[in-house]
């Protein structure tokens, strides 16, 4: 039987523990998010996580602009940075291509990336060091251990080399001791390949590629792609319907990573504002 892995409750849950946590604590964690430009999916996003980080009791606040010099947000960050009561910094993307996302990333204090995108914590994920780690890779490997604890020996392959998904997942893939192989557009025999993994983590970006022939019997699938049909349903980069049944277990979506990588967002904030307080 197929198990579905249901990231809205899990998230669900995630938010509860880390309200639970919040009260522990000698003040509430500060997040700040920046917004630039008007693209509508960033901002639905943006008040997600505002709604989301209120709920738990995060102080979020937020800094909206229709456009920004580079300089003028780099200062906005410097001066982030040097605040004591912000414990996070979140810059929303995409940017506009004006500006040099890499430089501005790259400016954030490492102490504050609660997305997990500096250069250095990505080094430290890579060397095994504590960082904070991308939100959704981290929220995709808490999805999988609700269908296995151990991965121990397994197979897991990773379809998709980006900063944000693909290259951290295989990391934290590797941690757990698994057998990864990274896959992109320029695999060869990737139906093949598939077949072979126990994990299959999807990050593509292109709707309903993997098929049921490309699946070993009980395997564990990940689908963080979200695509927008024609008739406006949304889909994942799995074929959701003609996958299931062959697997073990296997995410919905929408209803399934999404919601998790904004739970762990909360939950790098929480850490940061923890390990800062605790200092």
């Amino acid at each position: 039987m197929t198990l579905l892995l249901n990231g809205f409750e899990l998230a669900q849950r995630c938010r509860a523990e880390l309200a639970e946590r919040i009260k522990t604590l000698s003040r509430a964690p500060k997040l700040a998010v920046i917004l630039i430009g008007d693209n509508p999916a960033s901002a639905i996003y943006v008040r997600n996580k505002e709604n989301a980080a209120t709920e738990v009791g995060i102080t979020s606040e937020a800094y909206r602009f229709e456009s920004i010099y580079q300089k003028d947000l780099l200062s906005l960050i410097e001066k982030l940075n040097a605040d004591d009561g912000v414990d996070g910094i979140l810059v929303q993307l995409p940017l506009p291509e004006k500006l040099n996302e890499k430089e501005i990333l790259q400016a954030i204090d490492p102490a504050k990336d609660v997305d997990g995108f500096h250069p250095l914590n990505l080094g430290k994920l890579m060397i095994g060091e504590p960082a904070p780690v991308a939100c959704t890779p981290k929220g995709c490997l808490k999805l999988i251990h609700l269908a296995k604890p151990d991965l121990t020996g397994l197979h897991a392959v990773v379809i998709g080399r980006s900063v944000i998904v693909g290259k951290p997942m295989a990391q934290l893939l590797l941690r757990e001791n698994c057998t990864v192989t990274t896959a992109h557009s320029k695999t060869k025999n990737l139906p093949e390949l598939c077949r072979s993994a126990d994990i299959v983590v999807v990050a593509i970006g292109k709707p309903k590629t993997v098929k049921a022939d490309w699946l070993k019997d009980g395997a564990i699938v990940i689908d963080v792609g979200i695509n927008r049909l024609e008739n406006g349903k949304l889909c994942g980069d799995v074929d959701f319907d003609v996958c299931f049944d062959k697997c073990a277990a296997i995410t919905p979506v929408p209803k399934g990573v999404g919601p998790m990588t904004i739970a762990m967002l909360l939950e790098n904030t929480v850490e940061a504002a923890e390990k800062k307080l605790k200092n």
